[in-house]
C-alpha cells in the first residue's frame, strides 16, 4: 500500500507585486505557521489612508490551525500590522531579542498586553506537530536578522527573509554561512527569497563604508550637525553615535519611532553608548552649535516626520539655521523622489548645507545585489524557488536569474497574493486561490475604507462639493425655502455670486416642475436636482462637482 502524503502548501498573503505588507503562511496537515506580518504605505490615489496591512480572511477561517507568527527581523514591512492582525487572531509570536522588543513597543501603544512573545536566538529551533521551525543567521540594516527554514517530512522550505552578505557587519555578528549551505547539501524543497535588489548588479556594499565616509563629514563639519536615517537601522546610528564621540559632540534624538527605537536598542544592548553622550533634545540650547548632532527621522521626506517639520518651521524644538549641516543618509523609496527633494530644497533655502546621497556615500543597502543572490542560490541549491519582497518587475528578473544558474523555469513560482503553490514529495503545483488584498486602515479604523469610500474622496478632492438645501411642505409638497447653495472646493462663492444664483433657478425650475407633476418622492426631487444642476455645471465650467441634495419636510 502506498503511503499518502498531505500536501504542503505555501500561500503568500503579502509582498508580491509590492513593497512592503510581507506575510507568508505555511500549512501542513492542521498546521498553519505564518512568516512577518507586515504593513505598507499607501499609493498615491489612496487618499486620507494612513497605512495598508495584508487581508488575513483565510488565517480567520483557519485560525484553530494558526500555530504561531515568526518573526524574521524588526522593520516595519514584517511586523508594522502585528497590533492589528493580533487583535483579531491571538497567536504566540515568535522573534529574536531586539525583534521583539520593537514589537513590544508597538503592541504597549496599542495596549495589547495579552500577547504570547517568544525570544529565540538564531540556531532555535521550535517543533510543532508536523513542522519545525528554525532560526538562522542573517544580516540585514537592523541587527538580530534571520532566515527562516521550516522542516516537514515532506521537505525543507527555506525563506530568506531581507538579508545581504556582508563579511563585516558593524556588530561583527556575520550570516551563518555553514548552516545555510549545510541545509543546501541535506536537500531544500523551495527557497522563497527577497528580490528587492535583483535589478543592482554586483555586491551590496558593507555598513562599515558608510562610518568612513561620516568620519569625514563630521572632521570637517563646522556648525551644528543632523543626520536623517531610518529609525530601524541601528548599525548606521552607531557609527553617527561613534563620529559623534569621537569630534567632541553631544547627541539628540529627535522623532518618536527614532526615541523608541534607540531606548529599545540601548535597553538590549545593541547600542554601545559612552557616557553622558546622549542629550534631551530640549537641552540643545545648552550647547554650541559645533557641540551639537541631532539624529532624526525624515529620511524619506514623510510630511509629519521631525526633519520635514525641522524644514518647514514647524518644529517645537529646533530650528534650522544658516549653515547648519544635514545628512540625509538614505535612499528615497521609489515613490518618495518628490517629497524627499521638496525637504532638501526648503533645507538648501534656509541656508543650511545638505549632503544626500547622490553627493556622498552615505548610505547603503540592505538588500542583496545580483552576486549575493547568486550566491545564496548556489549555497541553498532548492528544487523549487519563489521570489518574492519585491514588485513584478524584480520577481521576473530573479525568477530569470535564477534560470541562469541552471533552474528549470517550471520549478520556479512567480506567483500573486493569494494563490496557492502545493507540493509533495516529487511535484509541485498552483492550487487556487485564497482571499486576499489591501485592507486600509484610516485613523482608529481598520477596513472601513473600500473603493467606494475612496472613490468619492477622489471625485471631492478632484472637483468639489455642493450641497443643495430645500424645505418644503409636507401636505402639498411646495417648496417653502430654498434653495441655498453651499459650495466647497468647487467655487468661492463671493467670486462666483452670478453662477450660484443661476443654479438655484435651475434648482427651483426643476421642483417647481416636479410640483406641477404631483411627484413628491424624495429619491426622485434629489435625483432630478442632481441631473438638472449637473448638467448646468458642467455646460458654464466643464466640471462635475459631487452634488449632495438636502431635502427638509415641515
Amino acid at each position: 500500500m502506498v503511503r499518502k502524503f498531505t500536501k504542503l502548501k505555501v500561500i503568500p498573503l503579502g509582498g508580491l507585486n509590492e513593497i512592503g505588507k510581507n506575510m507568508t503562511a505555511i500549512e501542513y496537515k492542521d498546521e498553519i505557521i505564518v512568516i512577518d506580518c507586515g504593513l505598507s504605505f499607501p499609493e498615491d490615489e489612496m487618499l486620507g489612508i494612513d497605512i495598508v496591512i495584508p487581508d488575513i480572511t483565510y488565517l480567520l477561517k483557519n485560525r484553530d490551525k494558526v500555530k504561531g507568527i515568526f518573526l524574521t527581523h524588526g522593520h516595519e514591512d514584517h511586523i508594522g500590522a502585528l497590533p492589528y492582525v493580533l487583535k483579531k487572531l491571538n497567536v504566540p509570536v515568535y522573534g529574536t531579542k531586539l525583534t521583539i522588543g520593537l514589537v513590544e513597543v508597538k503592541l504597549k501603544e496599542h495596549k495589547l498586553n495579552n500577547v504570547k512573545l517568544n525570544r529565540v536566538k538564531p540556531k532555535d529551533k521550535i517543533k510543532l506537530n508536523f513542522m519545525e521551525v528554525e532560526f538562522i543567521k542573517t544580516t540585514h540594516s537592523i541587527p538580530d536578522a534571520c532566515s527562516i527554514a521550516i522542516h516537514t517530512e515532506i521537505g525543507t522550505i527555506f525563506h530568506t527573509g531581507d538579508f545581504k552578505v556582508d563579511y563585516t557587519p558593524i556588530d561583527e555578528d556575520v550570516m551563518d554561512f555553514h548552516r545555510i549551505a549545510e541545509l543546501g547539501k541535506k536537500g531544500v524543497l523551495l527557497m522563497l527569497a527577497d528580490s528587492t535588489n535583483v535589478e543592482r548588479a554586483g555586491y551590496a556594499m558593507s555598513e562599515r563604508t558608510v562610518g568612513s565616509s561620516l568620519d569625514e563629514i563630521f572632521r570637517n563639519a563646522k556648525r551644528r550637525i543632523v543626520v536623517a536615517t531610518f529609525a530601524s537601522n541601528i548599525h548606521r546610528v552607531q557609527q553617527i553615535i561613534n563620529a559623534a564621540y569621537k569630534y567632541n559632540r553631544k547627541v539628540a534624538v529627535s522623532g518618536r519611532s527614532m526615541v523608541n527605537v534607540v531606548n529599545v536598542a540601548k535597553d538590549l544592548g545593541y547600542l554601545t553608548l559612552p557616557e553622558d553622550i546622549l542629550i534631551d533634545l530640549n537641552e540643545i540650547n545648552d550647547y554650541s552649535h559645533d557641540e551639537l548632532v541631532i539624529i532624526t527621522t525624515g529620511s524619506q521626506g514623510e510630511p509629519m516626520s521631525a526633519l520635514s517639520r525641522m524644514a518647514s518651521s514647524e518644529h517645537k524644538k529646533m530650528e534650522i539655521e544658516k549653515g547648519d549641516l544635514v545628512v540625509i543618509s538614505a535612499t528615497p523609496i521609489p515613490g518618495n523622489e518628490k517629497t524627499v527633494s521638496k525637504v532638501i530644497n526648503q533645507l538648501f533655502e534656509k541656508g543650511a548645507e545638505v549632503i544626500y546621497d547622490d553627493l556622498a556615500d552615505i548610505h547603503v543597502s540592505g538588500h542583496a545585489c545580483q552576486e549575493e543572490l547568486k550566491l545564496m542560490h548556489r549555497l541553498v541549491k532548492p528544487k523549487y524557488f519563489m521570489p518574492v519582497h519585491g514588485e513584478y518587475r524584480h520577481l521576473k528578473q530573479h525568477a530569470e536569474l535564477a534560470v541562469s544558474l541552471g533552474m528549470p523555469k517550471e520549478n520556479i513560482f512567480t506567483v500573486t497574493t493569494g494563490c496557492v503553490v502545493e507540493f509533495d514529495r516529487n511535484s509541485a503545483r498552483l492550487g487556487g486561490y485564497v482571499p486576499s488584498g489591501n485592507i486600509l486602515v484610516d485613523g482608529l479604523g481598520v477596513g472601513d475604507v473600500g473603493n467606494i469610500v475612496l472613490r468619492d474622496r477622489k471625485h471631492l478632492s478632484e472637483d468639489g462639493l455642493m450641497v443643495v438645501v430645500v424645505t418644503i411642505a409636507k401636505e402639498n409638497g411646495k417648496v417653502i425655502a430654498g434653495p441655498d447653495i453651499i459650495s466647497r472646493g468647487f467655487v468661492y462663492v463671493r467670486e462666483s455670486e452670478d453662477l450660484i444664483e443661476k443654479a438655484k433657478v435651475v434648482v427651483r425650475e426643476a421642483l417647481t416642475e416636479c410640483e406641477n407633476k404631483q411627484i413628491r418622492e424624495w429619491a426622485y426631487l434629489k435625483n432630478t436636482i442632481k441631473d438638472e444642476l449637473k448638467n448646468y455645471l458642467y455646460e458654464r465650467t466643464k466640471r462635475n462637482p459631487m452634488i449632495l441634495p438636502i431635502i427638509m419636510e415641515v
